[in-house]
């Protein structure tokens, strides 16, 4: 595939299924998840992984977090956030690395020699500690269709999904259900990315070939 990628993600969240292997006093956090994946892509993909829980943002100035994401996204073409239960906290998403990381992804940007566009991005959704994803998607079965329940999510992610110009759409039981590529960031669970990682990251890339079709928040 041959794409650089950027993983924005929780570090240290525990609301995720446990892997084998996980004991009481080695916990799985999301960062296994992210080790998993690094594992199986393609070796000729190249991965930047986003910032560690441990760095306090409040001590650093815009221009500051501008320049630590900048150098890791910037020459990177698709960004992958995983999406946790206990991804975002009770703090403004101001103060937080996903938000700020998923904004610089999404920014066209100019240095000296180079331009860096829009990256393509896909959600992976994390089942939680049940193994469930209900948290964040459920299955209708009368309408053949997901909810998503975004009101869960930072609000430069939430509002980078149903925000296609033109939805194609059809009503179920009085609710409002959306056909095809709908959201600029495509979401898709664990268990279905992991046995076909290149189909969806594929998936990401052509709603990117037709990012103006969508209304895309970059801002925090």
């Amino acid at each position: 595939m041959g794409k650089k990628i950027f993983i924005s993600y929780k570090y240290a969240d525990r609301l995720v299924r446990q892997l084998q292997g996980s004991s009481f006093w080695q916990p799985t956090t999301v960062r296994d998840y992210v080790d998993i994946l690094q594992s199986k892509i393609d070796k000729s993909d190249h991965i930047n992984k986003g910032e560690n829980d441990g760095e306090d943002m409040g001590s650093l100035a815009d221009s500051t977090i501008g320049s630590k994401l900048g150098d890791k996204i910037f020459d990177s073409s698709v960004t992958i956030i995983f999406i946790s239960k206990g991804m975002k906290e009770n703090k403004p998403d101001e103060d937080q690395w996903i938000p700020w990381e998923i904004s610089y992804s999404l920014r066209e940007q100019s240095r000296q020699y180079a331009n860096s566009k829009t990256n393509a991005v896909l959600a992976v959704v994390l089942p939680d500690e049940n193994g469930n994803y209900e948290y964040f998607m459920e299955y209708n079965a009368t309408c053949n269709s997901n909810t998503y329940k975004t009101d869960r999510l930072f609000t430069v992610l939430k509002e980078n999904m149903f925000n296609i110009k033109n939805p194609e759409t059809r009503i179920c039981n009085g609710s409002t259900i959306y056909s095809g590529y709908h959201s600029y960031i495509y979401s898709v669970k664990w268990d279905d990315l992991i046995n076909n990682i290149n189909q969806y990251i594929e998936i990401s890339l052509t709603i990117w070939r037709n990012r103006n079709d969508y209304n895309i928040r970059k801002s925090v």
